[in-house]
């Protein structure tokens, strides 16, 4: 019978293979915050913003929760979800999952007041539309971010599991099971 603690360890290659995962997922979110961007060079809104462009933030960042969702997904069907280290990635990956599909509908809001913008003469309507962009916008790009902040602790909690599992490596050498009687001489037993 295995010792608690080794029944509690993620192997070594499924936790390699889901920080690879984790860590491509949390530099796809970081970068479409980073890349996804409302003002101009001198921090001002255009005077007439892109629909298509910001529709599209809508739709990427989308895709974007979809991919995080799935790898929440996969994870959660895995056997590794049940140990401690495990439910603390999966809080961290329900998390990401929750925080990312609040952008899309932030850009989308975006979107739409991009478009309502040009149809608008009233100077105070023009002014609030234009707010509404700037702190729909900032608020799906912080999304996406604290998304991959998830993202990042929960690699970062695995890292450190692999970490405890190269120092017990050597004491579970040692613990191994008894080595079998010697067999005596004639291949008898008594």
């Amino acid at each position: 019978m295995k010792p608690d603690f080794q029944r509690d360890l993620i192997p070594r290659d499924d936790a390699l293979h889901l920080i690879g995962a984790l860590n491509a997922m949390k530099d796809k979110l970081h970068d479409a915050a980073q890349r996804w961007e409302l003002l101009d060079e001198n921090g001002h809104v255009p005077a007439a913003p892109s629909y298509t462009a910001l529709l599209q933030h809508a739709t990427d960042a989308q895709d974007l929760s979809r991919e995080v969702l799935r790898l929440a997904d996969a994870f959660a069907r895995s056997p590794h979800h049940t140990t401690r280290t495990g439910r603390t990635v999966l809080k961290q990956l329900a998390t990401a999952a929750t925080i990312s599909s609040h952008a899309a509908p932030h850009f989308t809001e975006t979107a739409e007041a991009a478009l309502s913008l040009p149809r608008t003469t009233n100077p105070t309507d023009r002014h609030y539309l234009t707010n509404r962009m700037v702190i729909d916008h900032a608020s799906a790009r912080a999304f996406l971010r604290r998304a991959s902040e998830s993202l990042r602790d929960a690699a970062k909690e695995l890292d450190d599991h692999l970490g405890v599992q190269r120092f017990l490596a050597p004491l579970t050498r040692r613990e191994g099971p008894p080595e079998p009687p010697p067999s005596r001489p004639g291949g008898l037993h008594r």
